[in-house]
């Protein structure tokens, strides 16, 4: 367990426009730093990032949290794990605390996954460098594919011993539990009874996730009648599949200063090319590419290259698709192979120069080459032609850029040799039968905007209005101001939460999260403790840490020009503070009262006998009076 001045020390050192550009190109506009979001798709940034209060927040998908969450939802951490990297980031030495017997037993499942994980990926190491069967087998199968000592230790590469239950008893013997192994996919259990290890006889490829820890591995086997040849971990609670790739970890940083992504099929594929001195490269582990790797590769460059073999029959599948990272907006290339040759054999038979010139001179952009693998192939054939017609104009349509889009369709002419004009006909029939697909959905969308748009147009018109949801809205507004300027002082030694506290003693907050960190403010300053926005960040609940970071954040800044440029001057909320609380207090309460008014006249209808409804009539009357009063204050007028 980190010890709370370690903790301390991190928070206090961490940079988040530091820590965010790791992950994402940042830009300036403003006070702020804004950016693509790296946790949903998107072509418009709206990721907002306050150096000055050290947190980020996505106005399209709603994430928020300062640098020790971003890491946390970027990499797929704990808050320990965030801890623990921020620290090795800023090179601050992690202190540790001796659990309790109460902490251990609280140790959540995903941590043992890990420790276990780790157990596995040392043992494998072990054991193809110090047991007989794997120097024989293991590390001679490496050798002969040609992969140095220094390779081996950099992707952690071992042997799994051809018995039944050898790692199983080992972790058994060292006090590991059994369905931990079981349910880190290590071991396997039967209904009869019968267990055993996942991995045996095989050469292990561990599997990091982008911060380096092993969270799966694939293995292969050196039998030539085994079957499968390869085996890969099942999904468990720290591996997804579709989530993963790999070499990622080893290339990030090579990819992010290439500003490019080589793309291949296997692991193999990946560790030869880091031989070659070729280090921005990642496998999707022979699976199809997914959303979510597409969505990896981007936070670290928007272009791929997408390395084939010489294979034409499987070429044209696999082109196929590539279509999904042009959908994303990404810049794809294509290398294709002489027949007969991968990415990890070429590599080997060329060496490190002639290979990194052959990449070089037969990089391609996927729809020239696409056109002209095409435009070959249906040389002497009018009807296959008209067929790669429609296929490459189909995947142009992917593509978001309608500029780009123009730009193929002029390529794609000039290589096919047909009217631009026919392949704009049948790229427009295309996008039209794309938004057709969708027109149920928008449909219902412009159905549910219609709605809204009514909503608003009732509440505009005072037909009826949501008292409920207003004062939520002037809460809000009151805990803003408390987090945001709370501990400015209005007068000497009394400060704006004094005033706040004074002034809404009355009211009970009905939004269950405005209410309690309300209390926990109030709270932890009778204890005397600084309650700023930190601390609910830091020392509070995820519920009110995203709340908190959503108070702190402005969607838009004033643009210096006003001032700067055309002499006006903007005030800013802190130049006005004292207006801007006397207005929000007399304004909930105005609210409140409303709400008030409400719900009295709802029970004034269902009354029943003439005393009854005597009495809730009087209840209106004060508080129509309490309205006008407020109303008069504010300057709104009320009917009576």
């Amino acid at each position: 367990m980190i010890n709370q001045a370690t903790i301390q020390q991190v928070k206090d050192r961490m940079d988040i426009e530091e820590v965010v550009s790791d992950y994402v190109s940042l830009k300036r506009k403003g006070q702020n730093l804004w950016a693509c979001c790296p946790f949903h798709d998107e072509k418009t940034p709206s990721f907002s990032i306050s150096p000055a209060k050290g947190i980020y927040k996505c106005f399209g998908c709603g994430k928020a949290g300062d640098s020790i969450s971003f890491v946390e939802e970027h990499d797929g951490l704990t808050y320990i794990e965030a801890i623990r990297h921020l620290a090795q980031k800023y090179g601050i030495e992690v202190q540790e605390e001796e659990q309790s017997d109460a902490q251990v037993q609280q140790q959540n499942e995903r941590d043992s996954l890990f420790i276990v994980l780790n157990f596995a990926n040392e043992y494998f190491k072990e054991t193809l460098k110090k047991h007989d069967e794997g120097q024989s087998i293991g590390l001679s199968y490496f050798r002969e594919r040609g992969f140095t000592e220094r390779t081996i230790e950099k992707f952690e590469l071992g042997y799994s011993l051809d018995q039944w239950d050898a790692l199983t008893q080992k972790a058994l013997k060292n006090s590991y539990n059994e369905d931990i192994l079981a349910k880190a996919g290590l071991l396997i259990r039967k209904d009869d009874g019968k267990k055993y290890d996942r991995f045996r006889g095989r050469v292990i490829f561990p599997i990091h996730n982008v911060t380096g820890k092993v969270i799966a591995f694939g293995a292969r086997t050196l039998k030539k009648d085994a079957k499968p040849k390869y085996l890969n971990s099942p999904e468990t609670e720290v591996y997804h599949k579709s989530k993963i790739l790999y070499g990622l970890f080893q290339g990030k940083q090579a990819i992010r200063q290439q500003d490019n992504c080589y793309l291949v099929e296997g692991y193999t594929d990946v560790i030869s090319l880091h031989q070659s001195d070729i280090e921005n490269v990642v496998s999707s582990s022979g699976t199809s590419l997914t959303e979510e790797q597409i969505r990896l590769i981007r936070r670290f460059t928007d272009n791929i290259t997408v390395l084939f073999d010489g294979d034409t029959a499987g070429l044209m599948a696999a082109l196929r698709g590539v279509d999904m990272i042009l959908e994303a907006g990404l810049n794809v290339r294509v290398v294709v192979f002489p027949q007969g040759e991968d990415p990890d054999s070429y590599s080997r038979k060329l060496g490190t120069t002639e290979f990194k010139n052959y990449l070089k001179e037969n990089t391609r952009d996927l729809i020239t080459f696409k056109a002209g693998l095409y435009a070959e192939e249906a040389a002497r054939d009018p009807i296959r032609k008209a067929e790669s017609i429609k296929e490459i104009v189909s995947t142009i349509t992917k593509i978001p850029d309608p500029i780009k889009r123009a730009i193929y369709i002029k390529e794609t002419s000039s290589v096919l040799d047909i009217d631009e004009a026919v392949l704009l006909a049948e790229m427009n029939k295309l996008l039209i039968s794309q938004k057709r697909k969708k027109g149920k959905e928008q449909e219902q969308q412009a159905t549910t905007n219609e709605m809204l748009k009514e909503l608003v147009e009732d509440a505009t018109e005072s037909k009826s209005l949501d008292y409920s949801r207003i004062v939520k809205i002037q809460e809000r507004e009151s805990i803003r101001l408390l987090i945001n300027y709370g501990l400015n002082e209005i007068e000497e030694e009394y400060r704006l939460y004094d005033y706040l506290f004074e002034q809404l003693e009355d009211i009970e907050f009905t939004t269950p999260v405005y209410r309690e960190i309300l209390d926990i403010f109030k709270r932890e300053l009778a204890e005397g403790k600084v309650v700023d926005s930190h601390f609910f960040i830091n020392h509070c609940s995820a519920e009110i840490k995203e709340e908190v970071v959503d108070l702190l954040t402005e969607r838009h800044d004033v643009s210096p020009n006003w001032n700067d440029k055309f002499q006006i001057f903007v005030p800013h909320e802190n130049d006005i503070l004292e207006n801007v609380v006397f207005t929000n207090v007399l304004r909930l309460k105005f609210r409140v009262v409303q709400k008030l008014i409400s719900d009295n006249l709802a029970k004034m209808k269902e009354a029943k006998g003439e005393e009854e409804q005597d009495h809730y009539f009087t209840i209106h009357g004060e508080l129509k009076k309490s309205e006008m009063e407020i109303a008069k204050v504010l300057g709104v007028v009320v009917s009576r």
